[in-house]
């Protein structure tokens, strides 16, 4: 009896280490997707505070909560389900979606820094006051796009594992990506008020500290969007640049990777730091190139649409007296004036005083 229980024990011990195993590796395969997908998280994180601008302070909070929960239904009902079937039907489609998502990060990069340079801002925002129903909406359309391409970027670093392996990397990866960046979104909402809250402290410490915060958050939002704009075009073009070798168009990457196998060479102690930062250097101007060619296509394109759909507009000249209409059945224009209509300017004699 002893010895069947101690062999029990000994058999749950075993499963419980393997249970113990298959979750570190879940959580270290998860940590080296996320990583991957830094690029787009940071423009995420930068990206969200925008909805919260010019609300009141209590219902800031309030809106973060429903674009994250919106962010998860994102994930786990739309993005999940397709990119797995996908991995497991079709996975030859990965690399393509891989990259068109990479162009399209290349493009809003892009367009970001057009946006800078033309004094404009990218997406035409309006400056009126909108509810809080649709800023959610907007959010939540945003988040679609951003969170899509951190699911693929994370499903292409996994894709040799199981299904059930990746749905548990992938659900762990949506998870704590939502929690990271919201998180943040969060604190960055309300450390200007915090700020205020600390400037109206009695030790003098705590003042200048408040003060401090409140003058610095336009500079750290300002920060975070450069660094977003950096890391959507390094991450675009990366994934553009490994895709085409991918897809067996080798050149590009060959000449990448010899430039940063040199720069590694040559400064010994530092060389990975240095390699990385050549290869950074090359996928954001990589990124660059590919995005202001979207934007260029894009404004051309559109320019001649709006161009072309707009009527022309020709209007005969307005004469004193008269009121023009112009589309009468015949084509012709009717001039509706007081002799027109049957009545006599008040300059011409009547009937009666006429001799």
């Amino acid at each position: 009896m002893s010895a069947g229980l101690a062999a029990l024990l000994d058999d749950v011990a075993v499963l419980a280490r393997a249970a113990a195993a298959s979750v570190d590796d879940v959580g270290a395969a998860a940590a080296k997707a996320g990583a991957k997908a830094a690029g787009v998280v940071i423009d995420d994180a930068a990206v969200t505070p925008q909805y919260v601008r010019g609300l009141a302070a209590e219902r800031e909070i309030p809106i973060v909560k429903r674009i994250a929960l919106g962010s998860l239904r994102n994930k786990f009902l739309i993005i999940l389900p397709v990119i797995l079937l996908l991995s497991e039907f079709l996975p030859v489609l990965l690399t393509p979606l891989l990259m068109i998502g990479g162009a399209y990060l290349c493009y809003e990069g892009a367009e970001k820094v057009w946006a800078k340079l033309a004094h404009h801002d990218a997406h035409g925002a309006e400056d009126k006051p909108q509810d809080e129903k649709t800023l959610v909406s907007g959010a939540i359309r945003t988040d679609l796009i951003l969170s899509a391409e951190i699911m693929v970027i994370s499903l292409n670093e996994v894709a040799d594992e199981s299904f059930w392996s990746r749905l548990a990397i992938l659900a762990v990866v949506a998870v704590v990506m939502t929690v990271l960046v919201y998180g943040v979104v969060g604190l960055i909402v309300k450390m200007d008020d915090l700020g205020l809250k600390l400037a109206e402290g009695s030790s003098p410490g705590v003042v200048k500290f408040g003060r401090g915060l409140v003058k610095a958050m336009p500079k750290v939002l300002t920060f975070l969007t450069v660094l977003g704009t950096i890391a959507m075009l390094w991450v675009g073009g990366h994934i553009l640049l490994v895709g085409v070798d991918e897809l067996g168009f080798h050149p590009l990457y060959e000449f990448v990777h010899h430039l940063e196998e040199g720069a590694h060479d040559a400064t010994g102690p530092v060389g990975g730091i240095m390699g990385w930062l050549v290869n950074t250097l090359a996928s954001a101007i990589l990124g660059l190139i590919v995005g202001a060619a979207i934007v260029a296509l894009l404004s051309v394109t559109l320019h001649r649409k709006k161009a072309h759909g707009e009527p022309a507009k020709h209007a005969a000249p307005e004469q004193p007296g008269a009121d023009v209409k112009l589309g009468s059945h015949d084509g012709t224009a009717t001039a509706e004036s007081p002799a027109a209509a049957g009545e006599r300017p008040a300059d011409e004699p009547g009937p009666s005083e006429r001799t």
